[in-house]
């Protein structure tokens, strides 16, 4: 089961490396192998919804950080293993005549991994790790078939003959490949997991705890953005009787990155990967959708605006379907007139509320629709603040209950000193 999302809030989270940015999947990807890349990938794909899963995942992923695991197999045995694997295949799915040598290296290499992972699981980290008894019992079924009996001989010190070499080409790479593969995509697992307890280890991140769904509380210390060097942490929580934040500050007080910070504690913490926080416990949720940076649909002749609404049109059918949702705007409405945006938030917020079932953080710029909304059940009230140094905004990046006031743009206006280069042709 798992995590309804989209690409919107793929692509608003950061997770993915793209043009002049980096992702949130480098901060995690320590893996050794390439399988073991591609599968981490897949896990940022497809967030967990189910409890238990979510669960069993983290605890395996604390047993490794606990003990310190290293990866215990040499990247070269494994990319032997994996070019082994695929002899006889070009990429354009043709096939080819491998040389005796390739083969002969490979037949080694899968070899000497066949039995260091057999070592692994039977006296190494593996064996005593909660959570991955089906794989250990699965692995050790393939290591007790009769057909791979050879494979566990004392062969690996010596060299094989070239008739021996051949024998154990045909039982690895035809006869018994379907089983070799699975052990490699168990391999991959565990790259993942132990990669991923070492990022734990070494950033000091936590493991979230999931509760039921029903319980609706979520609740966040200590959370920042993995990203940033010396970032101010910060502390949050919704329930089913404060379903919604509705967020204010001035341009520049950090918004957009504390909603950036939070969402991706939630969106990881569905991974059952460890999050940037002190603690954190969350309600696992059906689906997460965030609107951060919105681009106009120039494809179908949209407006920024009409983008908004589709987008809102999106969210209000995953909600009418039942869904418990973690939502988030950044901006509700900034593509329209104030009046239309007061009148829009306040309505879309105030339907917002009656959905106990599902959490809300919404940011804007019209601290009047949040005095408005101040009569309205569920709907709970913070803002970064601005602190005057003189002439000049200081921002301290900490949340703060209440709705503010802080209305710096033109004081940031004039001391650009663009009035003066209009006027001047130069700054003063």
């Amino acid at each position: 089961m798992y995590l309804q999302t989209d690409e919107q809030t793929i692509a608003d989270l950061r997770l993915f490396p793209g043009r002049d940015q980096s992702g949130i999947l480098q901060i995690y990807n320590e893996t050794s192998t390439h399988g073991g890349e591609a599968l981490m990938m897949d896990m940022f794909h497809h967030p967990l919804c189910d409890p238990d899963e979510i669960t069993r995942r983290s605890g395996i992923i604390a047993a490794f950080a606990g003990m310190g695991t290293r990866f215990p197999f040499a990247g070269a045995v494994l990319d032997g293993v994996e070019k082994y694997l695929r002899l006889g295949m070009e990429d354009d799915g043709s096939s080819a005549n491998p040389g005796e040598r390739e083969i002969a290296s490979g037949v080694a290499a899968v070899i000497t991994w066949l039995q260091q992972m057999r070592e692994f699981v039977e006296t190494g980290d593996v064996a005593g790790v909660k959570g991955l008894e089906q794989e250990r019992m699965e692995l050790r079924q393939l290591f007790a078939d009769p057909a791979l009996a050879p494979v566990f001989q004392d062969v690996s010190r010596q060299k094989l003959s070239f008739a021996a070499t051949t024998a154990f080409d045909v039982l690895l790479r035809q006869r018994e490949k379907s089983k070799i593969l699975r052990v490699l995509n168990i391999t991959y697992l565990l790259d993942v997991f132990i990669a991923v307890a070492g990022v734990a280890n070494t950033r000091r991140f936590i493991f979230a705890k999931p509760l039921p769904r029903a319980s609706g509380a979520l609740r966040v210390e200590g959370v920042y953005h993995p990203e940033l060097k010396n970032a101010v942490a910060n502390d949050l929580s919704l329930d089913n009787s404060r379903n919604i934040i509705f967020l204010t500050g001035a341009n520049m007080a950090g918004k957009s990155t504390f909603l950036r910070a939070f969402s991706t504690a939630v969106y990881i913490a569905h991974m059952g990967f460890p999050v940037a926080a002190s603690y954190m416990e969350f309600p696992v949720m059906d689906g997460i959708f965030t609107t951060i940076n919105l681009p106009d649909n120039l494809g179908i002749g949209a407006s920024h605006f009409y983008a908004e609404v589709l987008r809102v049109k999106k969210v209000a059918a995953a909600l009418h379907s039942g869904k418990s949702l973690f939502i988030l705007f950044d901006e509700l409405f900034r593509g329209t007139n104030v009046k239309d945006a007061h009148e829009g938030t306040v309505a879309v917020i105030q339907a917002f509320a009656e959905r106990k079932d599902s959490l809300f953080i919404i940011s804007s710029h019209i601290v009047e629709a949040g005095e408005e909304l101040s009569a309205t059940p569920g709907v709970a009230f913070c803002y970064l603040p601005t602190r005057m140094k003189g002439h000049q905004p200081e921002y301290t990046y900490r949340l703060e209950q209440g709705i503010t006031d802080d209305r710096h743009g033109m004081i940031i206006i004039r001391n650009e000193g663009i009035l003066d280069i209009l006027k001047n042709g130069k700054k003063r």
